[in-house]
């Protein structure tokens, strides 16, 4: 599952990510489900009420993703380097990016979910720190 679908069954889920935007939860969920694991990855912003289902899933089965505001400050501002955009729009501000950082914090500690901080690590290690998760649920 991805962010971008209405309609999310989110109990059909092995693990549910969450994490605003340029933390990896795509490419991270997609090296997941290749090992076998059921992800729905859902993007937390300030601007759009997250789906009330993530509140009611057992907290063990939510992670949420962290990073460090200038590492993500930098991977945005490639992004739109990337894409050929101005570097005029909030997107990449500081002062937007820790408002975001903050409010996916504030959903975090109410679902009481485990919290990964990804700045500088591999998705493969981010997803071992997964598996091990899953893997002590069971």
């Amino acid at each position: 599952y991805d962010a971008c679908q209405r309609e999310l069954d989110l109990s059909k889920a092995d693990i549910v990510i969450l994490g605003v935007s340029r933390t990896s939860k795509t490419p991270l969920s997609m090296y997941l489900a290749y090992k076998g694991v059921k992800v729905a990855n859902i993007v937390l912003d300030f601007e759009f009420e997250p789906p009330i289902e993530i509140f009611s899933l057992p907290p063990e089965k939510v992670v949420g993703l962290s990073i460090d505001p200038d590492k993500l400050i930098e991977i945005r501002s490639e992004r739109l380097k990337a894409l050929g955009l101005p570097d005029e729009g909030v997107y990449n501000k500081k002062e937007r990016v820790i408002k975001e950082l903050k409010y996916a914090d504030s959903i975090y500690k109410k679902i009481g979910c485990q919290i990964i901080n990804v700045t500088n690590m591999a998705i493969e290690d981010i997803a071992t720190n997964i598996l091990k998760m899953i893997k002590e649920e069971k």
